[in-house]
């Protein structure tokens, strides 16, 4: 593609977007009376219109049924996570619904899933995880292997990126796998690093994990919804992810777990047991002893909260309508547009004013660039965008997240984005 930082090109790439119509089912936060540019979508997706409906629709259903609302309901809420099932399926790249499941939270449901899958032994009972993962992953592995009687320190490996790097070389991280042998017990990365917005080959690193004995499972919070998944092709053991970034489900919105096929089968397999986890042809009859479905759903332990499952359901429902491939062709081109915006300016300026972090390689990254600025003015940048209109994210500390979805994006905005960051060049002190 021949980008050219014009007005009119981005206007002509916005007129040819099969996927421009999308943009028309969600609600835009307002900036002075026009949509804010809202490159946001990898910490907060913005709202479905149709999102209220969907809500509304079971608030009645409380209203009018009360609890008949668990069978009685135009969407009965005792089997309502199987409507979401095979949304989710085609998201993560299952090979069944069995192998999925939309319950609880992010966080939890990692802690659940390493409780089945982290069974260290005074040999094998090193996690391998990267240096920059996002801090409640960090806390969650560092609690898991206390929880066993290991120190953190000596259990804990963190992968970090060569000296005057920022991402992590797959080479290094199979090198490293390769070395940790028959002490390896899990490998636990992010499968898109949220700082740098690394996307990491999980087909190799799981592979590699197998190779030694030990456990491939992924944190997807920045992956599910942003880049096409093949979980259960690629051997996954185990991922979960949340659904408030770019799957559009509301803040705090449920979660969602997948588990290979090779492993919900195995019902011997220890997990924390809840009546929902129990076989549905029983619950109800209150059964004494846990018979755990031989499915994903097994790791349910309480009802479905249904008002999220609805916000949910309405932002599925439009992952329905278009694939992930078609969203993938469109990122890869919104992305590669903002990458060659940026790059253009830093050229006019004759200096580099600002570093994108994040991968070159399209294969390696997914919506979001990571813009590293100068040490002093970075903040003065980000607020001038805020205040110009931008939503984007600040890290600390001198980190701009800037996260183009293709559901609702723009290639104009990408233009736009551009040429206030040029404006903030004259000024401010950047």
């Amino acid at each position: 593609m021949q980008y050219q930082n014009t007005l009119s090109f981005a206007q002509q790439m916005d007129d040819q977007d099969p996927l421009k119509a999308y943009r028309k089912q969600f609600h835009f936060p307002q900036h002075e009376g026009q949509p804010y540019i809202y490159f946001c979508g990898n910490s907060l997706g913005l709202q479905p219109k149709a999102t209220l409906d969907h809500v509304v629709e079971e608030l009645d259903a409380w209203q009018s049924l009360g609890v008949e609302g668990h069978f009685k309901s135009k969407n009965p809420w005792y089997s309502y996570h199987h409507f979401l099932e095979k949304s989710i399926l085609n998201i993560v790249g299952a090979a069944s619904t069995d192998e999925v499941v939309v319950m609880n939270a992010l966080t939890v449901n990692l802690h659940l899933l390493m409780l089945s899958f982290y069974r260290p032994t005074k040999k094998r009972y090193k996690i391998l995880i990267e240096s920059d993962a996002f801090p409640s992953d960090k806390y969650a592995v560092d609690s898991q292997a206390q929880l066993h009687g290991f120190d953190p320190k000596d259990a804990i490996v963190e992968l970090a990126p060569r000296s005057g790097e920022y991402v992590l070389r797959t080479t290094d991280i199979l090198a490293k796998i390769e070395e940790l042998g028959d002490s390896l017990a899990l490998v636990m990365l992010g499968a898109v690093n949220y700082y740098t917005g690394q996307f990491f080959e999980l087909d190799k690193i799981t592979k590699a994990a197998h190779q030694v004995g030990a456990i491939a499972g992924f944190d997807c919070a920045h992956a599910a919804g942003n880049i096409p998944l093949q979980l259960h092709d690629w051997q996954v053991d185990f991922a979960c992810w949340c659904s408030y970034k770019y799957l559009n489900s509301g803040p705090g919105g449920v979660g969602g777990v997948f588990i290979h096929q090779k492993h919900v089968e195995n019902i011997d397999l220890f997990r924390l047991a809840g009546w929902w986890g129990n076989d549905e042809k029983t619950r109800f009859q209150m059964p004494r002893q846990f018979v755990p479905q031989a499915r994903a759903a097994a790791w349910q332990m309480s009802n479905a909260p249904i008002l999220p499952m609805a916000a949910h359901k309405a932002a599925l429902a439009i992952f329905d309508q278009v694939s992930m491939d078609q969203l993938r062709a469109k990122s890869e081109l919104l992305t590669g547009y903002l990458e060659f915006v940026l790059n253009d300016i830093n050229q006019k300026q004759g200096s580099n004013l600002f570093n994108i972090i994040t991968p070159k390689d399209t294969k390696q990254r997914g919506c979001q660039l990571s813009i590293l600025t100068k040490e002093t003015g970075g903040k003065e940048l980000f607020n001038y965008l805020t205040q110009n209109g931008v939503i984007a994210d600040w890290r600390e500390p001198n980190v701009i997240r800037v996260a183009p979805v293709p559901l609702y994006n723009r290639f104009e905005e990408v233009f736009r984005f551009g040429q206030l960051i040029e404006a903030a060049i004259t000024e401010t002190s950047f």
